[in-house]
């Protein structure tokens, strides 16, 4: 090999994900955060805490943002960690404005919703020479007719928006607000418990998704995780890297990973309920997927969340509560 095409090849070695490894990329929802404290030095201690690891692991990640979760008297503070998102070298998406849901809203003002949604974002964006192009669908609901899902991919692509699928998910914002409550109260050992609950769903969870698609498609394909920006995760990323490695899993860009041909798949799913592109594949590929064997999330889990997030909605902020997903059975 000559010296030439060695300098040439070498950094092209350096973007190969492993033989073994498989892709992944990993994308957080809700941005700035969610999260049971609002305060702008909750979100920031998160956002600080969370960008570190995922600097440190150098892993890219996408954050999709809500900008109504802007709002407030400090603003400026709450735009800052939007900042600090693509100072790390991390890339934002539109989430829509208010997490706003594609099967109650009719389309035009969903489509209202999504373009206010990224007012800041593109502006910050535009300083770093970068313009939006992943939408994230919240809930994951793409249309409940086909009329409406044809008329909101049109305004997409008229804008330039490509959808960020979800193919792996941990269900991680069941465990987000307990986690935060204990946190709250200094609960060291409730929080210890709930991470560890967390971290050994996500354990289990993680080969569940590859073995399913694995059988779905005769191959591993690459996967778009799904996460939320939250205190867990921000405590939690080091062990979530350890599971992802431990799986061969090899963090990539969201781009990358979009080039696997499992997401040129015919996407035909029209529904009220937000599905994952593991359940649109199956539809397409007429497939069954071994939903028996799917891990639970706790019980104690999920009764805390729901709770927790009832008991959120009903105080009155001047920040809006965020906007959590129902837990449908297959996602």
């Amino acid at each position: 090999m000559s010296l030439r095409f060695a300098i040439f090849l070498c950094p092209l070695l350096a973007l190969a994900v492993p033989a073994r490894a498989t892709p992944v990329a990993i994308t957080f929802d809700d941005l700035p955060a969610l999260s049971l404290d609002r305060s702008t030095a909750y979100l920031k201690a998160t956002t600080t805490k969370l960008l570190a690891d995922l600097t440190r692991d150098h892993v890219p990640a996408i954050g999709f943002v809500n900008e109504i979760k802007l709002e407030g008297d400090d603003k400026p503070q709450r735009v800052a960690l939007l900042t600090q998102w693509l100072n790390a070298g991390m890339d934002l998406g539109n989430h829509s404005y208010s997490h706003v849901s594609l099967t109650n809203t009719p389309v035009d003002a969903y489509i209202a919703d999504v373009s206010r949604g990224d007012t800041v974002t593109r502006q910050l964006l535009a300083e770093k020479g970068r313009t939006p192009q992943w939408y994230r669908h919240p809930y994951l609901e793409t249309g409940p007719t086909q009329a409406i899902r044809a008329t909101f991919e049109g305004w997409l692509a008229a804008h330039g928006y490509r959808v960020a699928p979800v193919s792996m998910e941990n269900s991680d914002w069941q465990f987000a607000l307990p986690y935060d409550d204990a946190i709250a109260r200094h609960d060291q050992a409730a929080a210890r418990h709930i991470r560890q609950e967390y971290l050994d769903f996500t354990a289990k969870i993680i080969p569940w998704y590859r073995g399913a698609a694995m059988g779905m498609l005769g191959r591993e394909p690459a996967f778009v995780m799904l996460l939320h920006a939250t205190r867990l995760n921000a405590d939690s990323f080091a062990a979530l890297a350890t599971i992802l490695k431990q799986n061969d899993l090899q963090p990539r860009p969201l781009a990358l990973v979009m080039t696997d041909p499992a997401y040129a798949i015919p996407d035909g799913y029209i529904g009220s309920d937000g599905v994952s592109w593991l359940t649109r594949w199956s539809i397409a590929l007429h497939k069954d997927l071994p939903w028996s064997s799917l891990p639970k999330v706790p019980e104690d889990i999920i009764a805390q969340s729901a709770a927790l997030d009832a008991a959120s909605r009903a105080v009155p902020v001047a920040v809006p509560a965020p906007a959590l997903p129902p837990a449908p059975a297959q996602r």
